[in-house]
C-alpha cells in the first residue's frame, strides 16, 4: 500500500524530511556525479532528490503511482510530474538513461511488474538507483515517516528481487543512520551519524541504496503489451499561505 502523496509532501517539508532530503541528495551526487545530457526518470516519489538535476540532466521526469497520487513539481516552472500506471509506463522501449526508485517498491502490489517496466524503458547502458526501507533499521519500524509504510527489505531480498528482473547490482550502501525523530538534537547530529554510522552501527541504516545496471539479455521479462497506454496529468496543488522551505 502506497503512502498518500499529501503525507509524503508534508513529511519532506518537515525538519526531519528536509534532513532526509539533504542526506539522500548527497548520496545520489556521490553515486552519479555526472548526469549531463542524461534522461532521468524518478518513479514513486523521487522529487525530493531531483532539483539539483534540473540544470544538468537532459530531461527529468517524475512518475507517481495512481494509488499514491501526484503532486505538481517543481513549484516554479512547467510541471514535470505525472500520474502513471507503474506496471505500464507510457514510455518507449530503451528511452531512459537513469531511473531513481524511491517510495516505490515497498508499497507496490507487484514489485516485479514495476521492475519489468523499468527494464523495458532503460537503455542498454542504463542505470537504476533503488532506495528501499532497510528491514533491520529503525525507520522501517516507525510509523513517523513514509519509510515505515509498506514492505521493508533485507539486503539479500532486494538484491535477489533486482537480479530476478534482469538487473545486475554493482554497489550497495546504507543511509539514514539518525533515528526517525524531529528532535533538534538528533537532527544536529545527522551528518556525524551519517559519516560514522557504518562503523558504529553496521547494517542498521534506515534505507538500502543500490545501484544496478540492465542486463542485456532477459527473455523471461517479455510480456504482452496492452493496446494503449493510459496517462493522467495532475492538477496543481494549492499553494499554502505560509512560506515553504527551499529545496
Amino acid at each position: 500500500m502506497y503512502t498518500d502523496v499529501v503525507d509524503l509532501r508534508e513529511f519532506y517539508l518537515s525538519p526531519l524530511g528536509q534532513t532526509v532530503r539533504r542526506l539522500l541528495r548527497a548520496r545520489l551526487a556521490q553515486v552519479w556525479p555526472h548526469l549531463r545530457g542524461e534522461r532521468v526518470l524518478a518513479l514513486g516519489y523521487g522529487t525530493p532528490l531531483l532539483r539539483p538535476l534540473l540544470e544538468e540532466a537532459g530531461a527529468v521526469t517524475a512518475m507517481m503511482p495512481a494509488a499514491q497520487g501526484v503532486a505538481f513539481w517543481p513549484r516554479e516552472g512547467p510541471n514535470l510530474s505525472t500520474l502513471a500506471d507503474v506496471d505500464n509506463l507510457p514510455l518507449p522501449d530503451n528511452s531512459i538513461d537513469r531511473v531513481i526508485l524511491m517510495h516505490a517498491l515497498e508499497g507496490a502490489a507487484s514489485p516485479h511488474g514495476i521492475l519489468r517496466e523499468i527494464w523495458r524503458v532503460l537503455k542498454s547502458g542504463g542505470r537504476i538507483l533503488t532506495i528501499v526501507p532497510n528491514r533491520r533499521g529503525l525507520w522501517a519500524h516507525s510509523d513517523r515517516t513514509p519509510f515505515g509504510s509498506g514492505q521493508p527489505y533485507s539486503s539479500f531480498q532486494i538484491k535477489d528481487t533486482l537480479r530476478d528482473q534482469g538487473f545486475l547490482v554493482d554497489r550497495m550502501w546504507r543511509s539514514l543512520y539518525l533515528p526517525p525523530s524531529q528532535s533538534r538534537l538528533v537532527l544536529s547530529l545527522a551528518d556525524i551519524l551519517e559519516k560514522y554510522g557504518e562503523k558504529l552501527f553496521p547494517g542498521f541504516g534506515g534505507v538500502l541504496v543500490l545501484e544496478a545496471g540492465k542486463q542485456l539479455y532477459a527473455p523471461f521479462l517479455t510480456k504482452p503489451k496492452p493496446a494503449s497506454h493510459r496517462l493522467v496529468l495532475p492538477l496543481q496543488m494549492p499553494v499554502p499561505s505560509e512560506p515553504l522551505p527551499s529545496g
